[in-house]
């Protein structure tokens, strides 16, 4: 199902307006290079591009559903046929290192404005599909849209002034925050300016409010359920956690650890660089740490979750019919059914009937042995072998105690990436299942 002349002709007075926006804000953008920064050959660039963009608002405004601008049928064929959970992720860690590597050329403000038409371009011939339109202009996430520009923007910000840091520390100079540390009074200073963001704030949601009705359906029923029941989109992650573990884990234990990891972090932290303003190559490990659990464990995860998870929660391409018939035969197995069955061609370990509890134990240990020996190397054994490894000078620094709680949780945060990698190349339900104690991972 894709678009059609209907659905196009209702569409282009928004997309007409929308390209206008980006016109406007690329004439703003030029006028300023032009006569601010004095960058003539910039300021023509965005000139052009604010002409184009005001042709394509045209194209949308003709009233003609053949003129709307669109992406190529073949090219969202391709994206959908690309899409998928293992690429999605991998890409997703693709871009965050290249992200890092080349953080100096991506921080230039001319690139970042490039990116951003970019992305702004392709957003707009995007919407020209009904598919795609039908997800990402529902009420519910059209917010969810506008945050993942604005974090797009505020980590490029954070990024830019670490990377003007760094520079200045590697020729002997003070960081900027240093230098502008200037204090001023909470009042009026602060509360004036307080003052006037709320207000701001508040004309902008009232404004929102009137053009963007609430997404209110009709009352809950347990007879009729939504096809996706999907979480409100701050817990959209943890949703998607649940694919892979037991909600005991993936609601209780992973969230727990977050927090706990949260609090541990400044008693765990043994490096004093960095404190009071931004910086990436005084603190590499650590900002690494972050923007891994935070992006690709957490963002990725709501992304995922809102524009790409479907009815019977399956995995939809951003321009595919969400279709509530679309089904996926997976056969998930656990690992002991795989090691005793799939491997050794043998049957799982059952113990005889009337066998006393302590035997059932045992016969449940050694059914579980694969999984039990698997889990005890990687908590156990593993930060030993990295802390005379890798993480050598970690250990060095912290001492024992503070370098196994860290060890602990970087491996335990890792459990998400490597069941998820798990359960989609090998199908692999859970390493460990004792169903008899209700006890999965």
């Amino acid at each position: 199902m894709h678009s059609n002349g209907f659905f196009l002709t209702d569409v282009a007075g928004f997309l007409g307006g929308y390209y206008a926006a980006i016109a406007a804000m690329n004439g703003v953008a030029a006028y300023i290079l032009w006569r601010k920064k004095g960058q003539p050959g910039w300021a023509i660039v965005w000139t052009a591009v604010s002409v184009v963009m005001m042709v394509l608002a045209s194209l949308a405004l003709s009233g003609s559903a053949a003129w709307v601008p669109s992406l190529p049928a073949s090219a969202r064929g391709l994206v959908n046929s690309l899409s998928g959970p293992v690429l999605y992720t991998l890409g997703t860690v693709g871009l965050l290192t290249a992200l890092f590597v080349f953080r100096r050329f991506f921080v230039q403000p001319m690139v970042a404005w490039t990116i951003l038409n970019v992305m702004l371009v392709l957003m707009g011939l995007s919407m020209a599909d009904e598919n795609f339109a039908s997800i990402v202009m529902k009420p519910d996430n059209v917010p969810i849209v506008g945050l993942v520009f604005l974090l797009a923007f505020f980590t490029w910000l954070a990024t830019k002034q670490a990377v003007v840091n760094d520079d200045r520390i590697a020729r002997g100079l003070p960081p900027m925050e240093k230098e502008n540390d200037e204090k001023v009074l909470v009042w009026p200073d602060l509360v004036y300016t307080e003052l006037i963001c709320m207000v701001a704030v508040a004309a902008f949601l009232l404004i929102w409010a009137i053009c963007l009705p609430a997404p209110l359906e009709e009352p809950a029923s347990s007879v009729k359920t939504p096809n996706p029941s999907k979480a409100p989109w701050y817990f959209l992650g943890l949703q998607e956690m649940l694919v892979y573990f037991d909600p005991w884990y993936a609601g209780v234990v992973l969230p727990s650890l977050v927090i706990f990891g949260l609090m541990a972090m400044p008693y765990l932290d043994f490096n004093k660089k960095g404190n009071g303003y931004y910086s990436i190559a005084e603190r590499k490990f650590s900002y690494l740490t972050f923007q891994f659990g935070f992006f690709v464990l957490w963002i990725t995860l709501i992304i995922l979750g809102t524009f790409l998870r479907g009815p019977n929660w399956n995995f939809f391409g951003p321009f595919e019919f969400w279709t509530p018939y679309k089904v996926e035969v997976l056969n998930n197995v656990d690992l002991p059914q795989m090691f005793w069955v799939g491997l050794l061609d043998k049957p799982l370990p059952r113990p005889p009937a009337g066998a006393g509890g302590l035997v059932q134990a045992g016969y449940i240990l050694l059914r579980e042995a694969p999984g039990l020996l698997l889990v005890g190397a990687y908590l156990v054994l593993l930060p030993p072998l990295l802390a005379v490894t890798i993480f050598r000078g970690f250990f060095a620094k912290m001492g024992f105690i503070r370098y196994m709680i860290m060890a602990n949780l970087m491996l335990l945060m890792l459990t998400l990436p490597i069941k998820m990698i798990l359960r989609w190349t090998f199908n692999l339900k859970y390493i460990i299942s004792i169903p008899e104690i209700s006890l999965n991972f």
